[in-house]
């Protein structure tokens, strides 16, 4: 069966999202790894998938969970990392369905949070009834750090505000001991939210699920543990530099998956997938609010992935975040601008064949 217009241009952006959040300034590959797991998972572009199931099932004054807030060693401060996407992800979810997201984070990132809110033009409430009341909003909760209270907060979490939608990014998961682990395997157990507990529960409620990740030690990456244990270094058994010698790679799995360079830009593709869906450029992110976005996080104590207070996201400094968000915009602007103008020369390409002969 020959392919629409509609459907090739959609492959095609998607994947164009897919290669920006993937690009690998450092060289070392990590990206390239579990993209060609996930991709091989997902069957089309993992932004366009994502977005399409949000598009599906999230509506008006719907909740939506945003799991975030990886802390590091040795400062035990968060990271940039995870908080930029996350806020401008609420931002993007009330813009595109009037939808009432909720931020759930460590105590670490509060601070960040209601500076963000701010920069993201949303009303900021931690009474989650009072978010049900007025527009234009969001919500912030704050999650334990104690696994031997997670569970019952995530129930109670649950009563009062059942979502519609759960999704994580670089928000940290346990392995199969429960050991949370950094980068380099090692154990950050004692000062990490126990949100993934929250996440699982949401799954095995059929809450629609995704997660957004870079490495493999994030919430949702389960999905991928296979792959992660025979390529990515620290994710095997016997390979973490901590004594459970059970490795880095998280067990809980989601459903539908983003894997980036950076979480924050796998958020952003999926931003952009929403914005071109939803045919509104205003639901995108400019590189004006990115850039105020992450300078708003560095001076509410969010780091880099280095250690540094200054405005980067995991070592990449606000100039490339900037062309990252610049290039995604012009991806979405150019094809929803020319529809109508290539129309003709969309024919041609889709009687030739070549994506359904190839099984792109």
């Amino acid at each position: 069966m020959t392919m629409t217009q509609e459907e090739l241009t959609k492959l095609n952006i998607g994947q164009n999202l897919d290669n920006l959040m993937n690009l690998d300034p450092r060289g070392y590959g990590v990206c390239r790894i579990l993209y060609k797991a996930a991709r091989a998972y997902t069957g089309k572009p993992l932004t366009i998938n994502a977005a399409e199931q949000l598009c599906n099932i999230v509506k008006e004054d719907d909740i939506v969970f945003i799991l975030t807030g990886f802390v590091l060693l040795p400062s035990k401060k968060a990271e940039m990392d995870g908080i930029v996407g996350a806020m401008l992800l609420a931002r993007a979810l009330v813009k595109a369905f009037n939808a009432k997201p909720v931020v759930i984070v460590p105590e670490d990132n509060l601070v960040a949070v209601k500076n963000l809110s701010y920069e993201m033009g949303l009303h900021l409430f931690d009474n989650l009834d009072e978010l049900k009341q007025y527009p234009v909003s969001m919500g912030v909760v704050t999650f334990t750090k104690d696994i031997a209270k997670a569970a019952a907060q995530a129930d109670e979490l649950l009563a009062k505000a059942r979502p519609k939608a759960v999704i994580s990014t670089e928000a940290p998961g346990a392995n199969k001991y429960g050991i949370y682990h950094n980068a380099t395997g090692l154990d950050l157990t004692q000062i990490e939210a126990k949100s993934d507990i929250l996440f699982q529960k949401c799954k095995d409620a059929g809450i629609l699920n995704i997660a957004v990740g870079d490495l493999g030690n994030e919430t949702g990456m389960g999905t991928l543990k296979e792959h992660l244990c025979k390529y990515v270094p620290y994710a095997a058994d016997k390979s973490c530099r901590c004594p459970c010698q059970g490795g880095i790679a998280a067990v809980t799995s989601a459903d539908h998956i983003i894997t980036a360079t950076t979480s924050d830009w796998g958020v952003y593709g999926m931003i952009a997938a929403i914005a071109f869906l939803k045919e509104d450029l205003d639901i995108m992110i400019s590189p004006e609010l990115e850039k105020n976005a992450i300078r708003a996080a560095s001076r509410s104590g969010m780091i880099d992935m280095y250690g540094w207070l200054i405005p980067a996201i995991d070592g990449f400094h606000e100039e490339l975040n900037i062309g990252i968000v610049h290039l995604m915009n012009e991806c979405i602007r150019y094809p929803l601008q020319l529809k109508k103008t290539c129309a003709t020369w969309f024919e041609k390409v889709l009687n030739l064949r070549f994506f359904e002969e190839n099984n792109l």
